[in-house]
């Protein structure tokens, strides 16, 4: 079970990538087209085109990590952005992970975490 800090940022490419790629190609997909630092520790998370595919870039400090997630059945259920990328809280990446849809997904004025 992988368990995330909340303190992590997690920026998620709005557009379908080629998950193909390995760690060159997810790195220069994430300085290039969402425009961040790939050794900053965030995570990176990048879907295919019919949604039903994952792949996350992470550097611990020490090295990359490359995750992949393939769902059996149904799809993600991906945010739309303008400017290409959406930052989510780690929280939020584990509700889209296990099939919740963030948009009808509220959260209560009252929540705040750090």
């Amino acid at each position: 079970m992988l368990s995330f800090t909340g303190s992590l940022k997690v920026f998620l490419a709005a557009q379908p990538a080629d998950l193909r790629k390995g760690f060159s190609g997810l790195y220069a997909m994430t300085a290039q087209v969402l425009r961040e630092d790939p050794q900053s520790g965030a995570l990176f998370v990048f879907t295919n085109r019919d949604r039903t595919r994952i792949k996350s870039l992470y550097w611990d400090g020490t090295g990359l990590w490359v995750m992949t997630k393939r769902l059996e059945k149904g799809r993600f259920s991906w945010p739309e952005a303008e400017g290409g990328k959406v930052e989510l809280k780690p929280g939020e990446l584990a509700l889209l992970l296990d099939g919740i849809e963030l948009k009808n997904a509220v959260r209560k004025s009252w929540f705040r975490r750090g």
